[in-house]
């Protein structure tokens, strides 16, 4: 099969050619480079309408050289093109001239996902199973894995995407589009500083360092150390996420996608996080990690073989076009990102941050935050003795509010270690059922109630005692563990990421997620009922959460 995508989304107007016979590809792009500033809307879409018909001609030429099809059959197969998320403008272009070619043809038309063709195309080039996918682009941030007939968002920027983020700060100091490049290259001569690092459950936010960095340079910190500091920072949220996933669903395979991938510092981050796990990583090339047309005429030929394809009046484009809701027909019955994994009987198990010794026998349990090579030495020891003086008075302070936690038993800051009680004998994420997913709302309502956040209540930091029913009494019950990322507040806004970071994890790991939201909120109200705490305010903010554009 021989596929031509058409790409365009905002600033690359791409064609390409992919033959699934031989698995070669031929990418012809136009770049638009505005003269200042970001990407302008209008003058974006001007030179879509100029460049589109030129690149789609050349790849064109392409396929009708000599071929072994017969010489009246189409040139081509199939025409892809990218429906979205991106600037509406150059989406409708992009859009008419593929229904165009596909009508001349008379071939099947194909609409991709921007966002889904960018961790696809690192699935096909490395031949993962089923690997988590670290989405780093200029307008979205994605941490993705295949569950359930979609690839499901196991954690996402939750203000702007990591490429625009770093274009804000260099707009800040008149440096032309992209700004990517311009802070790797001042970055090489630099020195750390502190900025902010947020990081809740899966997701990050990048609107309080960019601000952050900003007000050093205008504070006449040298732009080298800011650039420098802002890599360090935003390239470890961003591993630290993708580290994250990974614990959680128990897989060992990583790809990245994005324009942002093409950063050597990124890359050289996961690369040392995925060795450390023992896991796999995978970037494409650059030409594929940048906006191209190639990763959709990969993704537009799988879909093709899938027999999913458009008419015509069903083809309009969605600058909105999320990830999570492309149903993944090219992969029906393929394995779950989220695989089960059995460590009954282990004494060591690795964690997202942390390697912690059960010791049964003697009724506790010894967690140590090890040093994380990927991080600056200076960022590392601040997050680890942070953290880990925050856990020790979280959990304590979580129990004395009537949630069922373990025993602190020592702490060591300096050491980054912590003792606890032995509780449970396994993780939620064994064996998810809704009355302990009911539970679980309930202990983060009487968390909330108090003026606390778990801050990563994902099934991975819920233990589960032994017992016959499912009722949550003493013999099944269900412990809040790992309060690391957790602190004291008394905003709805940081209640309800509580509530989200959950549904995410039921995303990535329960077969029927729907439902166990459902529950949770359920549950989470009802244990709410009697207290201070404003359900409807914390129900609003989750509202609000979970409806952001995050592709402006």
């Amino acid at each position: 099969m021989r596929v031509l995508g058409i790409e365009g989304t905002a600033w690359a107007a791409s064609a390409a050619l992919h033959d699934t016979a031989t698995d070669e590809t031929v990418i012809e792009t136009d770049a638009y480079v505005p003269e200042s500033g970001g990407i302008h809307p209008r003058e974006a879409a001007e030179h879509m309408r100029a460049a589109i018909p030129e690149v789609v001609a050349t790849v064109l030429d392409e396929a009708r050289a000599p071929h072994d099809g017969p010489a009246d059959e189409p040139p081509i197969d199939a025409v892809a093109f990218s429906r979205g998320p991106g600037l509406g403008p150059c989406l409708r272009i992009v859009g008419s001239a593929a229904r165009a070619l596909a009508g001349t043809l008379d071939v099947p038309l194909v609409g991709v996902n921007h966002m889904v063709a960018h961790l696809e195309i690192g699935r096909h080039a490395s031949g993962f199973e089923a690997p988590v996918c670290l989405n780093a682009s200029g307008a979205n941030a994605h941490v993705l894995g295949y569950r359930n007939g979609r690839y499901r968002v196991l954690g996402e920027t939750l203000d702007t995407g990591v490429g625009n983020a770093i274009d804000k700060f260099t707009r800040h100091l008149g440096w032309s589009h992209p700004g990517g490049p311009k802070v790797e290259k001042r970055a090489r001569d630099g020195a750390y500083t502190d900025l902010p690092y947020v990081v809740k459950g899966m997701d990050f936010s990048f609107s309080g360092i960019m601000s952050a960095a900003k007000e050093a340079v205008d504070d006449s910190e040298p732009v080298e150390n800011v650039c420098f500091a802002l890599q360090e920072h935003v390239f470890a949220m961003l591993t630290e996420v993708a580290e994250r996933a990974l614990s959680l669903t128990g897989r060992d395979e990583l790809v990245l996608g994005g324009g942002v991938g093409q950063n050597d510092r990124l890359r050289e981050m996961l690369a040392s996080m995925c060795e450390a796990r023992g896991a796999e990583f995978f970037a494409p090339e650059p030409r594929f990690l940048r906006d191209n047309a190639g990763m959709i005429a990969v993704l537009g030929a799988k879909m093709a073989a899938a027999g999913d394809t458009l008419d015509i009046a069903d083809s309009a484009v969605d600058p909105d076009f999320r990830p999570d809701q492309v149903e993944v027909t090219w992969r029906d019955g393929e394995p779950s990102v989220a695989r089960a994994v059995d460590i009954t009987g282990e004494h060591e198990v690795q964690g997202a941050e942390a390697v912690v010794t059960l010791q049964p026998e003697a009724g506790r349990v010894v967690k140590r935050r090890l040093p994380k090579a990927y991080r600056h030495p200076d960022l590392d020891e601040r997050l680890r003795a942070t953290r880990t003086r925050s856990e020790a008075r979280l959990t304590h302070d979580a129990r004395r509010a009537g949630v069922p936690t373990p025993l602190v038993l020592d702490v060591d800051p300096a050491e980054a270690t912590l003792t606890f009680e032995y509780v449970g004998t396994r993780d939620l994420r064994a064996d998810v059922t809704e009355p302990r997913v009911r539970d679980v709302a309930g202990h983060l309502a009487r968390c909330h109630a108090a003026g606390l956040v778990h801050g990563d209540p994902t099934t991975r930091n819920v233990r589960v005692a032994e017992g016959g029913n499912d009722t949550g009494d003493a013999d099944g019950r269900t412990y809040l563990v790992d309060f690391g990322l957790g602190y004291y507040t008394d905003d709805p806004e940081d209640f309800a990421m509580d509530l989200h970071v959950l549904g995410q994890a039921l995303d990535g790991t329960a077969d029927d997620a729907g439902a166990l939201r459902e529950a949770a909120l359920d549950a989470y109200r009802a244990t709410a009922d009697g207290s201070d705490l404003d359900v409807g305010a914390v129900r609003g903010q989750l509202g609000a959460i979970e409806g952001r554009g995050r592709y402006q």
